[in-house]
């Protein structure tokens, strides 16, 4: 690190555990990001102003008014740009050393692929089953941790999953590809604004410890949270034999 570095995340470096090695660690990492709204818009933030070295933004949305009661990347002046375009925007006005790329593309089975080739470890901030099951598969395939989180109305979850550790259980685990599930958007049942935020900050916090080598608490791991009373469990998560996705990884 050069001495700008040092001074810019001097406070991470006065941390118990975190020394320079955690946060070249950060420098030189890849994250891909999938979706830049409630949940990406925070965490991308705070993986900016952390120092990871490279982001990789996909969403194939625009911003929209309705974006911005919780969408804190994006401005009432960026409105009908794209959400990546505007997210490149604002992480290299926090950060001008962190290299964004934005991939105004879904991300599917056509496209994760060849991201994931160039990512060390992927936050799912998707808000609908489909993609989180595709992201998952795909990260399970090619062996990147997914720190992964959901929110919508009051509630919250999150959970990080890692294929190279020895029976770490999956999104598929826990959601059953085959299961019938609605999704709940916030276009139809609304969400806290703040909640996302709280999600999005733990998704990144947690995907941060993992890149610097520090661990991560939700690690098989299903963190439940009400962000009206304030209440909040920690499930453990087993892998399934039966995972149609990781149930045959040794």
């Amino acid at each position: 690190m050069n001495d700008r570095q040092l001074q810019r995340y001097a406070r991470h470096l006065l941390l118990d555990g975190f020394d320079e090695v955690a946060q070249q660690r950060l420098l030189d990492a890849t994250v891909l990001v999938v979706g830049a709204g409630g949940l990406g818009s925070p965490a991308l933030l705070y993986l900016a102003a952390a120092g990871v070295g490279h982001l990789m933004v996909a969403d194939a949305d625009s911003v929209d008014l309705t974006n911005l009661q919780r969408q804190v990347l994006h401005t009432e002046s960026r409105i009908g740009e794209a959400k990546v375009t505007s997210a490149a925007e604002a992480l290299s006005a926090l950060n001008p050393e962190v290299r964004v790329t934005p991939l105004m593309q879904r991300a599917d089975a056509s496209t994760l692929p060849g991201w994931l080739e160039q990512a060390d470890l992927v936050l799912d901030c998707s808000d609908n089953y489909a993609t989180r099951h595709a992201v998952n598969a795909a990260c399970v395939k090619a062996k990147r941790p997914l720190a992964w989180a959901a929110a919508v109305g009051w509630e919250a979850q999150a959970s990080l999953y890692d294929p190279c550790q020895a029976d770490s259980p999956c999104y598929a685990c826990l959601f059953p590809p085959s299961a019938v599930v609605a999704d709940a958007p916030c276009a139809l049942l609304g969400v806290f604004a703040p909640l996302v935020g709280q999600a999005g900050v733990l998704q990144a916090g947690e995907a941060l410890k993992h890149l610097a080598g520090l661990g991560s608490a939700l690690a098989r791991q299903l963190w439940l949270f009400d962000g009206r009373s304030l209440e909040s469990q920690h499930l453990q998560v087993r892998r399934d034999a039966q995972c149609p996705v990781c149930g045959q990884l040794p």
